[in-house]
């Protein structure tokens, strides 16, 4: 609003505001049109985004500096924890293993007092299966050893799962064995919880044993696992042989019949293994001459002669 008096404005001094906003709107205007054509704006981000990236480390180190701090007392629990758990784990173990020391020593004086199995080692030999007999009522198979490989007639035959049958005939290349469950097979057994014997016979089945005439009162259950009882000397004691699947009584209701299954891979494998028990040698020193057949002679004669002559004429020298 004028008042009166007032110099009226010139046009240089309007002008003088509006010319640095039209420079601006000039320069921003070049600067887009640069920017979409070369890219000089998204250039100058990466490089200021370099010049500030040691500012942000810096802002950013007290909170990496918190949260390492923080996984450092958690690593160190977690490991006083696993250390003290641990180290529970190794007294428990420790006073295990006493205890199954104290347990071997004793079975070794058993062993000693009873005298039967001390002094027996396990021989095994590894034999592979080059024939198996398709005849549904013989379970036989044809091994690639014979009596020249120290294959014998009798050797027990196992697998990975467990007993396979026995060495029935032997030649001096070729061996044939008679498997577990052959209708003519039996192995004496044991059950490993109970310590009962009874014998498990074959029955034509690859995946059955029979196990019958067990009494009603013996302590046998479905579940229980069968082992070689080690009676008889043919199978050595200990080898697995079959878990008990079903329990039922025979037609007298006197006993009680078991079915298990074997253990051992009877329709798979390549390769058996040969095993028996063997004695220890025993070094006893040399033996002893015999005596020769004369000095027995004269020492018979003379002591006849002895008995026949009266003790007075066994005279003196005077």
């Amino acid at each position: 609003m004028a008042y009166p008096g007032t110099p009226a404005p010139r046009l240089t001094e309007g002008a003088g505001g509006t010319l640095p906003l039209l420079a601006y709107l000039a320069l921003a205007t070049v600067l887009m049109v640069a920017d979409q054509r070369g890219g000089f704006a998204s250039q100058a981000r990466v490089h200021l985004s370099a010049l500030a990236e040691p500012v942000w480390w810096l802002a950013s180190s007290p909170g990496r500096l918190a949260e390492g701090v923080h996984d450092l007392v958690t690593t160190r629990s977690r490991l006083l924890a696993d250390n003290e758990r641990l180290t529970r784990e190794l007294q428990v173990n420790a006073s295990r293993l006493h205890r199954l020391a104290a347990v071997a020593e004793e079975n070794q004086r058993l062993r000693e007092l009873l005298g039967g199995t001390r002094g027996y080692r396990l021989e095994a030999k590894l034999a592979g299966i080059i024939d198996v007999d398709l005849d549904p009522s013989r379970q036989r198979i044809l091994l690639d050893a014979g009596s020249d490989d120290g294959v014998r007639v009798g050797q027990a035959m196992i697998d990975a799962g467990g007993v396979l049958g026995q060495v029935i005939e032997v030649t001096p290349r070729n061996a044939t064995a008679l498997l577990l469950t052959d209708p003519e097979h039996a192995v004496p057994v044991q059950v490993a919880r109970s310590g009962l014997r009874t014998i498990a016979f074959g029955t034509g089945r690859t995946d059955a044993l029979r196990l019958p005439n067990i009494p009603q009162s013996a302590d046998i259950r479905v579940g229980d696992r069968l082992v070689t009882s080690g009676i008889g000397g043919r199978f050595p004691a200990g080898f697995p042989v079959g878990t008990i699947e079903q329990l039922q009584p025979d037609d007298t209701r006197l006993f009680v019949v078991a079915q298990a299954r074997p253990a051992a891979r009877l329709d798979r494998g390549l390769e058996v293994l040969l095993v028996n028990n063997t004695l220890d040698a025993v070094d006893d020193g040399p033996p002893l001459p015999p005596p020769p057949a004369e000095a027995e002679a004269e020492d018979a004669d003379g002591a006849e002669s002895s008995a026949a002559t009266p003790p007075a004429e066994q005279g003196t020298t005077p």
